[in-house]
């Protein structure tokens, strides 16, 4: 498996009793850290309104690691389009490559501001799931329902503090459209008018598209011939679909003759098993606080997360997300992520590793680093 490369995806938590300003710190040791250690990429997240998230804005976050690093490819994973203008993104990723040039990755995702979900709007795939599980044994849970958060005053308070007037209506392959040309130099208006950003334009990234399932983003990934992200970590249920849709809509392009897919996992690992389940004990409660609407907690320690008393509703929220998160031994964790790698066709794995500590976070991914070159 080594000949698959890991990538770092950094959501830059912030833990009880620390700040973002230590959380931001510690985001570019661990980019520090994931040079040394091989991995072939560093993205950060955007998320807003999370008193336990510091990822705000995915630009300013890369320019500040590009800094401090010298060979890692960065990322963003994803630039919300709902949140930004094309030209904006384009000229954010500018002027970081005019200073690094040569190690962007400019990950562009979906921010319509309504929770997407639902069997009904789902397209069939071509991998048979019984059971809950895929052929190879690659856990599929059921598949989760945004629905209890339309109605939600926190998502209706982001929506009109975060996205862009029009945001839902805008078509989201234009955006795609608009950022593409403005990378190339060959944007014109309806009226036939120019733009060319500089700096931007030239600007030597890549460009990804990340999405949960197989539509919209699949297919707008597909079809341009773009790098496509599928988020197990996000949306287990629909990872294979996220596959699936995209190699079913791709389209080679001057970038890629042929599909290009990275997957996502969530991920712990320790010495040994036990140490491992104890270091993912804050889980549980994290994505609870994010699935109700609260915006993600600072993530707690073991003992903290223990003291959460769960009602059933509390734990239908986050099943799937536990039932999909790989805990355990380097050599668990890896056959685990095999599997994944195996089910999905990925060619590129991106690791996202939360514990309460900064230390434990880094072993993490250095005891995944070394187990995977022997594989």
């Amino acid at each position: 498996m080594s000949d698959i490369p890991l990538g770092v995806l950094d959501l830059i938590p912030i833990s009880t009793g620390s700040s973002a300003t230590e959380a931001l710190h510690n985001s570019i040791d661990l980019a520090r850290q994931a040079e040394r250690l091989g991995y072939a990429r560093y993205w950060v997240a955007e998320h807003h309104l999370n008193p336990g998230v510091a990822g705000t804005s995915p630009a300013v976050v890369l320019a500040l690691t590009a800094s401090a690093t010298s060979t890692i490819r960065l990322g963003s994973g994803a630039a919300q389009l709902g949140h930004r203008t094309a030209l904006s993104t384009v000229e954010e990723f500018g002027l970081i490559d005019a200073l690094h040039p040569g190690r962007l990755d400019l990950g562009l995702g979906r921010s319509g501001g309504r929770p997407r979900g639902g069997a009904a709007t789902a397209p069939p795939t071509a991998t048979e799931v019984v059971d809950g599980y895929a052929p190879n044994g690659l856990r599929i849970p059921p598949r989760f329902s945004f629905e209890h958060l339309l109605g939600s005053p926190r998502v209706a308070l982001q929506r009109k503090l975060l996205h862009l007037p029009n945001a839902e209506s805008q078509d989201y392959s234009e955006q795609i459209d608009d950022v593409l040309a403005l990378l190339a130099g060959t944007y014109r208006s309806a009226e036939g008018i120019e733009a060319h950003v500089v700096p931007g334009e030239g600007a030597d990234v890549e460009v990804w598209i990340l999405g949960s399932s197989g539509g919209e983003s699949a297919a707008v990934a597909g079809r341009n011939g773009l790098r496509f992200a599928a988020n197990y970590h996000v949306s287990p249920a629909t990872v294979l679909e996220a596959t699936e849709g995209y190699r079913a809509a791709f389209e080679p392009s001057d970038v890629l003759d042929k599909p290009y897919v990275s997957v996502s996992a969530d991920v712990v690992v320790a010495e040994d098993d036990e140490t491992a389940r104890e270091l993912a004990t804050g889980y549980g409660p994290w994505v609870r606080s994010i699935r109700t609407a609260e915006g993600a907690i600072r993530f707690p320690t073991p003992d903290e997360a223990r003291a959460h008393a769960w009602s059933d509703a509390d734990r239908a929220l986050v099943q799937d997300r536990l039932d999909t998160q790989f805990v355990g031994s380097p050599s668990r964790v890896a056959d685990q992520l095999a599997r994944l790698q195996e089910a999905t066709g990925a060619d590129e794995l991106l690791i996202t590793t939360i514990t309460h500590d900064h230390a434990d976070r880094v072993r993490s991914y250095e005891l995944l680093a070394e187990e995977w070159r022997k594989r």
